[in-house]
C-alpha cells in the first residue's frame, strides 16, 4: 500500500506541544476545518491531515504548520488517526472530525486544563453544534437553515450553500454516557448533581462518564499506548464510548474543559450532510459488539476496573436501572456466560 507524505514547508527547530489529527474522507469542509484551527490556535499546534483515499476537495492551502498524509485507497478512520498520529512528536495528540471549528486561543486554554487534571485524563471541551452554512435561492432570496432539501418551496429553483461557519446559539453539551446495549446518550442530567456544581465552580473541569468521538485530547504517549488494538475494532463507531472506558477503567479520567469549546456539524436531517465514512449495516453492528466486548469483558489496555464500577459511579445513569447493573454484575461474576 502506497502512502505520500506533503511535508511542512518550514520545520520548527523546537517540536509542537499539540498535534491535531484529522481523518478525512471526502470531507466537504475540510479545509474550512483546517484554516478555523491555524486561526484559532498558537504556533505551538500543528495540524495532521490523513487524506483517506481521496484528494480534498477544494484543496488545503499550503502552511508551514500543516503537514498531509494521503493513501490512495480507504484504510478507515481509526487506522489513519494511527498513522497521523505516527508522524505526530508533540506532547498532546487531538483527533478531530473534519467539520468542526474552534474557540479563539483553544490549545492555550486546553493546555491550562491539563496542567490542572495531570495526564492521565482525555480531556475534551463544550461541544456546539455547528452552523455551517444556509441555503439560499439566488432567484427569489429564500434563504433557510443546512438542515433540509436544497430546493426552494417559492420556486422550486436549486437552492446554493452560503457559508455562515459559527456555533448555532444555545446548543452546549457538557455531559455523555452510554447505556446497556451500550449506546452513546447525551447526560444532561449530570448537570444538576452537587459533585458536578462544586467541580465546576472549583476547577472548570468536569467529569463525564462517556464522550461524543468527534473530539478528544490526550498525550501522545497514551494515545500510542492503545493506537494498535483500536484499530481491532473497525474502521469507525463506538469511538467515545470505547476511548472512554480504555480511560476510567486504567484509572484515568475523563473531563469537559467548561474554558472552551468546539463546534461539531452533524448529519442533517434532509441528509444532504451525513457520514463521510461508509459503512455497511452489518460492519457496524460489528464494530459495536467488538466495542461491548472489549469494555464488558475486561480487555481494555492497562484495565484494573470492570464496566460496572463505572456505571455505579455515575448511577442513576440513562439506560441503566437496577436490574440492568445487577445482570452486568451477575455477567463480570461469570454468572450467566
Amino acid at each position: 500500500m502506497l502512502f505520500s507524505l506533503e511535508k511542512k514547508q518550514n520545520e520548527n527547530t523546537m517540536p509542537y506541544k499539540l498535534s491535531f489529527l484529522i481523518p478525512a474522507n471526502t470531507e466537504e469542509f475540510l479545509k474550512n476545518t483546517v484554516e478555523d484551527i491555524l486561526a484559532n490556535t498558537s504556533e505551538e499546534t500543528e495540524v495532521i491531515v490523513g487524506l483517506d483515499g481521496k484528494w480534498s476537495n477544494p484543496p488545503l492551502l499550503q502552511h508551514p504548520r500543516v503537514s498531509v498524509i494521503y493513501s490512495p485507497v480507504t484504510i478507515g478512520q481509526r487506522k489513519m488517526t494511527n498513522l497521523c498520529a505516527r508522524l505526530s512528536k508533540a506532547k498532546y495528540v487531538c483527533k478531530a472530525d473534519a467539520h468542526t471549528a474552534y474557540d479563539k486561543d483553544f490549545d492555550k486554554k486546553m493546555f491550562e486544563a491539563f496542567e490542572k487534571a495531570g495526564d492521565n485524563a482525555v480531556i475534551i471541551p463544550i461541544m456546539k453544534n455547528l452552523h455551517v452554512y444556509d441555503f439560499k435561492c439566488y432567484k427569489c432570496g429564500y434563504k433557510v437553515y443546512q438542515d433540509v432539501k436544497p430546493i426552494c418551496p417559492g420556486c422550486g429553483t436549486t437552492m446554493k450553500k452560503k457559508l455562515v461557519w459559527k456555533p448555532r446559539r444555545g446548543t452546549n453539551s457538557r455531559a455523555y454516557c452510554f447505556d446497556s446495549e451500550p449506546h452513546f446518550q447525551y447526560f444532561n442530567e449530570y448537570t444538576q448533581r452537587d459533585e458536578y456544581k462544586k467541580d465546576l465552580e472549583e476547577t472548570g473541569l468536569t467529569q463525564s462518564m462517556s464522550i461524543q468521538g468527534s473530539f478528544y485530547m490526550m498525550t501522545r504517549e497514551k494515545y500510542m499506548a492503545m493506537a494498535e488494538s483500536r484499530e481491532e475494532l473497525g474502521s469507525w463507531g463506538g469511538e467515545g464510548i470505547s476511548i472512554a472506558c480504555r480511560f476510567w477503567l486504567s484509572g484515568g479520567k475523563v473531563l469537559i474543559n467548561h474554558k472552551t469549546h468546539y463546534s461539531h456539524c452533524f448529519r442533517t436531517k434532509g441528509d444532504v450532510f451525513g457520514f463521510p465514512y461508509t459503512q455497511s449495516g452489518r460492519e457496524c453492528q460489528r464494530t459495536k459488539q467488538r466495542v461491548k466486548d472489549m469494555i464488558w469483558n475486561k480487555k481494555c489496555p492497562g484495565q484494573i476496573y470492570p464496566v460496572s464500577w463505572l456505571v455505579s459511579r455515575f448511577f442513576p445513569v440513562k439506560g441503566w436501572d437496577e436490574k440492568s447493573l445487577k445482570e452486568l454484575k451477575e455477567y463480570e461474576s461469570g454468572k450467566h456466560r
